[in-house]
């Protein structure tokens, strides 16, 4: 008979298949198996009472607060139609060469996914505004929705992502958990924040071979991907000038130098940069919406005061040792605060009645709702499988694996690949790292350069059937004209290139650890 813990996780595949939501098939297996392993005597049934502190300490973790705030951001950009600007600006200026529309998608999709760090609304966003144009002016169904679905996928490895927020407060436990392993009690952190600057410059190498790519294809196979005819290269009657384009690139690279900047700069952590994003994409749509334009610059004009008197000051209250001068500021600062608020209101009055806030605040709500509820099924599903001895077997396979650590760490990422195949990044994360994760880190493998090869190999199983959820977003917005088919080849050559990007990394680890050392 096979060991418990190894049929559990055939259990879970099984069910996996079954379409039910991935929440309930992770709790249901877990409560399953620890029934069965409580009849066989070989799970200890006290260990599930540790299961209410375990979400409770999950759920407490400040980091995690940055994911309801980014996702926030990320459908207030959404919904205020800041992509589409983009797209058609862009595509403007790039259509005049072959593949040009297709570049300008790639370019579009970073930008996104450095504002949203959401998967499912960039694919969705772009699926909907691109994929017609695309096929309008001669672009293959299979091409484009490669090109759509690679650019979507951009928001798993390019900062702020929701993939880097959760596995930055899992990989912390378990590197924390390693270095005990061999008695350093006083354990170095990692933050979430080196994570972002460490997946930095391989989410700007990887869209470099994605445009790279699609110019050798524009070169070789001009007839799935031409220049686009001279009426499609206007916007609004007329080319696109200088002014247009910095009209519609200054907002959100202002927002995403906000957000990114204060992080990698040390100015805040990722739950406060989040809040600043939020705020700041709710000023982007109140400005988009031309109305109340006094209180969106009023609103701006009070955050830029605060952020240069938080730097320059030290405005913490209750302070015996304060200073007249900070007391002054502090005062200030209150005032200056209220003043924001009140106009931030004016803003979120005008962009509810635009119809932007509402459906953005019932999309969080239930990205958010559905993002933790995996975290709590996957928290009782590792809690079970651990109790099963399924760590200690991952632990002894990944030490006789061949080829040592990186042999070890290798097997790992193939794991993670075909675990990504049928399961969601939350759960995988979740779950494996916490296994996986303590003896691979143990073994002196830098962390960052680890978790950043994990995100990398998680988001080309975003693209591989046949699960591939992005796959299965742009299946969800595409013409019937776009069959699975055709979605399921677009995606080949891309996997290809992501691969191609995993290997660089891998045999150069600098490209993960040089900006980090720099800034931390």
């Amino acid at each position: 008979m096979l060991p418990l813990d190894l049929l559990m996780f055939a259990g879970l595949c099984l069910f996996v298949l079954s379409g039910a939501p991935i929440a309930f098939v992770l709790a249901g297996t877990a409560a399953l198996f620890a029934v069965i392993g409580w009849w066989l005597d070989v799970l200890n049934f006290n260990l599930i009472g540790a299961f209410p502190m375990r979400v409770f300490n999950t759920m407490n973790a400040e980091t995690l607060i940055a994911i309801p705030l980014f996702v926030f951001m990320g459908m207030i950009l959404e919904r205020a139609r800041i992509a589409e600007d983009l797209l058609r600006t862009m595509g403007a200026l790039f259509g005049r060469m072959r593949g040009g529309l297709g570049v300008s998608v790639t370019l579009v999709g970073a930008l996104l996914a450095a504002s949203t760090g959401i998967v499912g609304a960039t694919t969705v966003t772009m699926g909907m505004m691109a994929l017609p144009v695309m096929l309008r002016y001669g672009y293959g169904p299979a091409y484009s929705s490669g090109i759509i679905c690679s650019a979507g996928t951009l928001g798993q490895i390019i900062p702020p992502s929701t993939v880097l927020i959760i596995m930055g407060e899992v990989l912390s436990s378990a590197y924390q958990q390693a270095q005990q392993s061999q008695g350093n009690f006083a354990a170095e952190a990692l933050s979430v924040g080196q994570l972002f600057a460490g997946s930095l410059l391989p989410g700007f190498m990887l869209v470099g071979i994605y445009i790279l790519y699609q110019l050798i294809v524009s070169w070789a196979r001009p007839d799935i991907s031409p220049a686009l005819p001279r009426e499609a290269l206007e916007v609004d009657g007329h080319a696109p000038s200088l002014t247009d384009l910095l009209r519609v690139l200054v907002p959100p690279l202002a927002l995403i130098v906000a957000v990114l900047g204060s992080i990698l700069g040390g100015i805040a952590t990722a739950t406060e940069a989040a809040s600043v994003g939020a705020v700041g994409a709710t000023l982007l749509a109140g400005l988009r919406s031309g109305r109340k334009q006094w209180a969106v610059w009023t609103a701006v004009g009070s955050l830029a005061v605060l952020i240069f008197m938080a730097v320059n000051f030290d405005l913490r209250s209750g302070r015996s040792n304060a200073t007249e001068l900070e007391g002054m500021m502090l005062s200030a600062a209150l005032v200056i605060a209220a003043i924001g608020a009140l106009a931030l209101f004016f803003v979120w009055r005008e962009i509810w009645r635009g119809k932007v806030l509402g459906p953005a605040m019932g999309s969080t709500a239930r990205t958010t709702s559905m993002i933790f509820t995996i975290v709590i099924g996957a928290l009782l599903f590792s809690l079970v499988f651990r109790g099963l001895g399924g760590d200690l077997r991952i632990k002894e396979l990944l030490e006789a694996a061949p080829g040592g650590p990186h042999g070890a760490m290798l097997m790992v990422l193939v794991i993670m690949f075909f675990l990504g195949m049928f399961l969601d990044y939350v759960e995988i994360t979740i779950i494996a790292i916490p296994v996986m994760g303590p003896p691979i880190l143990a073994s002196g493998i830098d962390p960052i350069w680890f978790g950043v090869m994990i995100a990398m190999v998680l988001q080309t199983s975003f693209l591989t059937p046949p699960v591939g959820y992005t796959l299965a977003y742009l299946r969800s917005v595409a013409p019937p004209s776009v069959t699975t088919q055709a979605i399921w080849l677009g995606a080949v050559p891309f996997i290809g290139l992501q691969l191609l990007a995993v290997v660089i990394i891998y045999f150069v680890p600098a490209m993960t650890t040089w900006l980090p050392d720099l800034l931390f």
